[in-house]
């Protein structure tokens, strides 16, 4: 199926989504449009808060005009991909643009924060979709075990570059540094 008539399933899926009670985001994937239930929890949420507040802090230096924006869907027509991450360093101007997704050429990094109901999908899938979209840096937080994973270097549908971190080191993301000591990780099942 072609890229055109996958962007309209997807449109279809997100203003049903609209009528559904909770919170739904509609992605394209390798089989097509998917519409899955978003259960973020404080954590996940306190964590993209504050990447944010640290990447918006450094942008105005390194990329004047860029933000970290948490949420706005990202698009490759020609690999046929549309993907949320959880947050993104874009330029501001494109927020402002006719249109529902940000071009995956604007943007300079995509940050996901590991979910306990689909790990799989921030190490496997976008792993692989984001360096084929171009995107330079791929910053992965894991709440569940209290790891960071800086992925550069993007080669096809890799990238070639991994350095790992854990909660409480000093990470080094593109021209930017994380503070990681005051992210949280999450509760063990029976603690609440």
């Amino acid at each position: 199926m072609d890229y055109a008539k996958m962007r309209a399933i997807a449109e279809e899926l997100g203003a049903y989504a609209e009528r559904l009670e909770g919170t739904w985001s509609v992605e394209i994937g390798p089989s097509g449009p998917i519409l899955a239930m978003m259960c973020p929890s404080k954590r996940h949420e306190g964590t993209v808060r504050r990447v944010c507040q640290q990447l918006d802090a450094q942008l105005p230096a390194t990329h004047p005009g860029y933000i970290c924006a948490n949420g706005p869907e990202i698009e490759h027509p020609s690999l046929g991909r549309m993907r949320r991450p959880d947050a993104v360093v874009i330029p501001e101007a494109v927020l402002d643009e006719d249109g529902l997704a940000v071009d995956a050429t604007q943007v300079l990094a995509a940050i996901e924060i590991v979910s306990p109901s689909n790990p799989e999908n921030d190490y496997n899938a976008k792993l692989s979709e984001y360096p084929a979209m171009g995107i330079e840096h791929y910053l992965i937080v894991d709440p569940r075990k209290g790891t960071i994973e800086v992925h550069t270097e993007p080669c096809g549908n890799g990238y070639r570059k991994k350095e790992p971190y854990i909660y409480g080191d000093r990470v080094s993301l593109g021209p930017w540094a994380l503070d990681t000591s005051d992210f949280r990780r999450y509760a063990r099942p029976g603690q609440g």
